[in-house]
């Protein structure tokens, strides 16, 4: 699990909990934490113990192959997908492990598959889930913790070898209490989840308003909903062709959340990088090729910017 923070933690302990064999990686105080004390993951008021082990990267690298793994997943922020390409991509290609994302955004996949090649990349996305690093060593985590996980850009053939690795996955985390599902077409969910995440996002790092004073403001919902429906235009430029039903049930389902407190305002209140390339970005990046506005992702943008 590349990233113990919130959902990485979150998700790893839920897989140690069970009996798989889980290493963490993390750095700093945390991960001076985590290899003292294990971690604590406070999950809606249960607390679950984590004894996994924990590597920095470079220790990651001088003592494992990547084939001692069935799977090797990314839960950083999607800032560091590039970054850490680089520094685990040569030992990465050392073997032949799939890599899954468990990341926000859309680019990620592609940056990951052009240093491995897509036969070894699984697309997959976090849902109905909040959480953060509380303080070192324990994790805050709420929410149904969904994952939805595909074979990536696209359903392979009947012959490809990450399809019963996807069954066996989708049976191990379902048995630990992760309630998982298989798609045939993980580009289409990757954007649904980016409706929701340039939905309240960007405007909550702005107003600091969690998901669900967001959604029911009378004029901040409507801000939502209207950079939602910019972020089903810009889907379009990706041939990914989602709909006015798409929007309606996505912005329903953000609607019924619990009050969460997105990423992207725990980051700004702690004074980190914000993931506006990959949410607002893509977005606006993707409209201004398809020679359409962004007025709502455009502006929210620029002043987070500011």
């Amino acid at each position: 699990m590349i990233g113990a923070g919130g959902i990485g933690g979150y998700y790893g302990a839920r897989l140690t909990e069970r009996g798989h064999r889980v290493v963490l990686t993390a750095r700093g105080r945390h991960l001076e934490a985590l290899q003292a004390s294990g971690l604590q993951v406070d999950y809606e008021g249960r607390l679950i113990n984590c004894p996994a082990l924990a590597l920095d990267h470079a220790t990651l690298i001088q003592t494992c192959h990547p084939d001692e793994f069935d799977l090797v997943v990314i839960t950083l922020k999607s800032t560091a997908t590039e970054p850490v390409m680089e520094e685990l991509g040569d030992w990465l290609s050392r073997g032949a492990v799939p890599v899954l994302s468990l990341q926000n955004g859309v680019d990620n996949e592609p940056l990951i598959a052009d240093r491995l090649g897509e036969n070894r990349v699984l697309g997959g996305l976090a849902v109905r889930i909040g959480g953060h690093i509380t303080e070192p060593g324990k994790v805050f985590a709420e929410g149904v913790a969904q994952i939805v996980m595909g074979a990536w850009p696209k359903a392979p053939d009947e012959e490809d070898a990450r399809l019963p690795l996807l069954r066996r996955l989708e049976s191990a985390f379902n048995d630990a209490g992760i309630p998982t599902s298989v798609t045939g077409d993980i580009r289409y969910e990757l954007w649904r989840k980016l409706v929701i995440n340039n939905g309240v996002n960007p405007l909550s790092a702005l107003t600091g308003l969690d998901t669900r004073s967001l959604t029911h403001h009378p004029e901040f919902g409507k801000v939502v909903y209207g950079m939602m429906a910019e972020t089903v235009a810009a889907s379009k430029a990706d041939g990914v062709d989602l709909t006015r039903q798409d929007l309606d049930e996505m912005f329903d389902l953000i609607r019924s959340f619990n009050a969460i407190k997105t990423s992207m305002l725990v980051d700004k209140e702690k004074g980190r990088p914000l993931e506006l390339d990959s949410i607002a970005g893509a977005v606006l990046k993707r409209c201004a090729a398809l020679g359409i506005e962004a007025p709502y992702t455009f502006l929210v943008n620029a002043l987070l910017r500011q």
